[in-house]
């Protein structure tokens, strides 16, 4: 069972955060902690008793937006410890999605939080800490599909299939090597929901598998990317996040 750390500066939010994380039976412990630096002395704490401990931690559930230091500095800082716990970010932005991805954060949850999508993220924590702490018989899971209704017959789309997805209202288009299919899905949710498995936004209505970028384009000022055989523009606001992590990514 997991043992967690949630971290807001909104006293209300936090208590509904650990309201929703104690109700799942997948965790055993759920503490708060109202800013970075109170996060940052418990996290120590936690690493001091050791990955078996006490006082262990094995996820944190991070607020991004906070008083100094923001959840995004807490989680590099993490970043550079030996053993740290997992990461699940919690906010009420959508544009910081490019960055969680940047910092291998396993989830990105929207606010107001929703049972259902908070248990999605408790799950996909306690596979990755299952994962970890036993050797697992020699399985391999199932991709990730979504259903798609093509002339009155349900199929399933592997979402590693996804090359980029296009938003029509309340409605995205998910475009694949083989066709494209519509879905009653907005595309902030598929955003949201993707985020840990490489897609990034790259428009108000374009999300991207970040795999799938054959090439960045400057011209004049304007940045594109190429997609198989489809250049897709990208917004002022997330040219330069998406850049700098393609170089990353580039150089390993």
């Amino acid at each position: 069972m997991l043992r967690v750390l949630a971290v807001d500066d909104e006293e209300p939010a936090l208590g509904e955060l650990l309201y929703l994380l104690r109700a799942d039976p997948r965790v055993r412990s759920a503490e708060g902690a109202g800013d970075a630096t109170a996060a940052l002395r418990r996290i120590g704490r936690a690493l001091e008793s050791g990955p078996d401990g006490d006082g262990a931690v094995d996820v944190v559930f991070l607020d991004i937006h906070m008083p100094g230091l923001t959840g995004l500095d807490v989680a590099r800082l993490l970043a550079g410890f030996a053993r740290p716990p997992l990461v699940v970010f919690v906010t009420a932005h959508e544009g910081f999605a490019l960055q969680a991805f940047d910092l291998k954060a396993v989830d990105y949850v929207l606010k107001p939080v929703r049972r259902e999508r908070l248990a999605e993220a408790v799950r996909r924590v306690h596979d990755l800490v299952h994962a970890t702490a036993a050797p697992a018989p020699q399985v391999t899971a199932a991709p990730e599909q979504i259903p798609v209704e093509l002339g009155g017959v349900t199929r399933f789309v592997t979402v590693d299939d996804i090359a980029y997805v296009e938003a029509h209202g309340d409605y995205a288009r998910l475009h694949t090597d083989h066709g494209s299919h519509l879905v009653r899905i907005p595309l902030s949710t598929l955003e949201e929901r993707w985020a840990a498995r490489g897609f990034v936004r790259i428009h108000r209505s374009h999300l991207v598998a970040l795999a799938r970028i054959d090439e960045l384009r400057l011209d004049g000022g304007a940045t594109s990317v190429r997609i198989g055989g489809t250049d897709l523009a990208v917004s002022r606001r997330h040219a330069r996040p998406l850049r700098d992590l393609l170089m990353r990514r580039a150089g390993g």
